[in-house]
């Protein structure tokens, strides 16, 4: 029998399609997904299904809806959706949900995202230990497969998504904006052209270049990771030889956004935080901002400058998220290029933050290289993995080798100087690896600090 526990971790569901993913899991998963909600107070009659492009999808969303009509409850299959149009079915009809994906990994890989009503996210210490261990058992239980008639209908929610979205930040006022977007075959390729073109709403001031815009679970262009610079290289291109004034690239399942200037050149998605932050103060002067502990030291500094409250986090979207609802923060960013926002129900959403920076470049008339130097104020390695046969003692040799520091333990080690740099190094969760990431105020400082720690880590 499989075991589950390879495949539900922290945060969500993810397997390789069939070997440790298929659709008697994914039944087992819909049937304790229920089982679990009604054990911690919440009772629906009703949830809400999707899933992206990739092949497995349909039939384990339909193996899982066959598991939540066994266990009483019916189900809204809204079919194709990114995990943000799920987000979206989820806060707006108050039901639980479960989108289907594997957001980057590649095309052998499927998953699922499971939130409670109101898009409030399930993970480790909100029940998804739960649902594994009742799935286990379920698995292991001839009986559970009895055949209920389905209780499934199927809704199209693009156009009330696309409205939504539209109704929070109004783009239909800006000077024209050459945008190339790149979907990577993902989902982007579904709701860019609804939000963002004329498909299903007035169209706005924007000419969109789509690239790879084929909905293809195989990704055979490149993989829909935009965190790996090999896959902007396409993005970056094209804005070039076309001349546009930026560009857009998003993940598989489109919850993420990342942004390169009209040379071609990445916006970082620190300065991307900061730049949404002061639009969101704007509105809603004086709240509370998260950001996550390895985004630039310009995001604080730039909430604070804006009359806002930085709060910071650790890494990973169920802490941002149950920061955010406890604080009742405005918007959250991460240096993955996740953005969260209080008006999507605390949830994350490439798309609203791509909406924001649009607005934010159509309302001046700089081109987005010198718009979003203003973001832009020190020099970050980006994220460097070592693989390390102990983690823990590799990082202690760091600590030691760095008496003069200022440390903290929120998520791994962040160690802080006097000049102003900074290195965060902490642990995978799921693999035997060190992240590294480092920030100073300039290349020179920037790069012998990774050195010195890089030197340790893998000497």
């Amino acid at each position: 029998m499989l075991d589950l526990s390879q495949i539900i971790k922290a945060y969500d569901v993810r397997g390789v399609v069939p070997d440790q993913f298929n659709e008697p899991v994914a039944r087992a998963i819909g049937t304790a997904f229920i089982e679990m909600l009604r054990e911690s107070g919440d009772d629906p009659d009703r949830i809400v299904v999707a899933h992206d492009m990739r092949e497995s999808g349909p039939g384990l969303t339909a193996a899982f809806a066959r598991g939540v009509n066994a266990a009483g409850v019916d189900v809204i299959n809204i079919g194709l959706a990114s995990t943000d149009q799920l987000y979206y079915a989820s806060g707006a009809k108050q039901l639980p949900g479960a989108m289907f994906t594997a957001s980057h990994n590649p095309a052998q890989y499927n998953g699922i995202k499971l939130c409670r009503a109101g898009a409030r996210p399930v993970g480790q210490d909100s029940g998804l230990i739960v649902v594994r261990e009742r799935a286990q058992q379920l698995l292991g239980d001839l009986n559970a497969e009895a055949d209920v008639p389905p209780r499934v209908e199927q809704r199209d929610l693009l156009g009330d998504y696309a409205a939504h979205l539209r109704s929070l930040v109004d783009l239909s006022g800006i000077r024209p904006l050459k945008v190339i977007v790149d979907a990577g075959n993902g989902m982007g390729g579904h709701t860019v052209p609804a939000v963002l073109g004329d498909q299903v709403l007035p169209a706005l001031p924007l000419t969109i270049v789509p690239l790879f815009f084929e909905l293809d679970g195989s990704f055979p262009n490149h993989e829909a990771n935009p965190l790996d610079p090999k896959n902007l290289v396409d993005l970056q291109n094209a804005v070039r030889k076309q001349g546009a004034d930026i560009g857009l690239a998003f993940d598989g399942d489109a919850d993420r956004c990342f942004v390169v200037d009209e040379n071609g050149d990445p916006v970082s998605p620190s300065a991307i935080t900061a730049l949404v932050a002061t639009r969101e103060l704007a509105k809603f002067p004086g709240s509370t901002v998260i950001h996550n502990l390895i985004t630039s030291a310009a995001v604080p500094e730039i909430i604070l400058e804006s009359g806002g409250k930085p709060v910071r986090s650790r890494v990973g979207h169920s802490f941002i998220k149950a920061e955010m609802a406890e604080t009742n923060a405005v918007f959250g960013g991460e240096h993955s290029a996740h953005y969260y926002f209080r008006d999507f129900w605390f949830a994350d959403t490439g798309m609203l933050a791509a909406m924001h920076v649009l607005a934010a470049l159509g309302e001046q008339d700089l081109p987005l290289s010198e718009f979003a130097a203003e973001y832009e104020r020190y020099t970050a390695s980006g994220e460097i993995n070592s693989t390390v046969a102990d983690a823990a003692a590799k990082s202690a040799e760091v600590r030691a080798a760095f008496p003069d520091a200022q440390v903290d333990d929120l998520d791994g080690l962040t160690f802080s100087f006097e000049d102003g740099s900074w290195f965060n190094l902490r642990a995978s969760n799921t693999e035997p690896l060190l992240r590294l990431n480092v920030e100073a105020p300039d290349p020179a400082r920037m790069a012998s600090l990774r050195d010195d720690v890089l030197a340790i880590v893998r000497g």
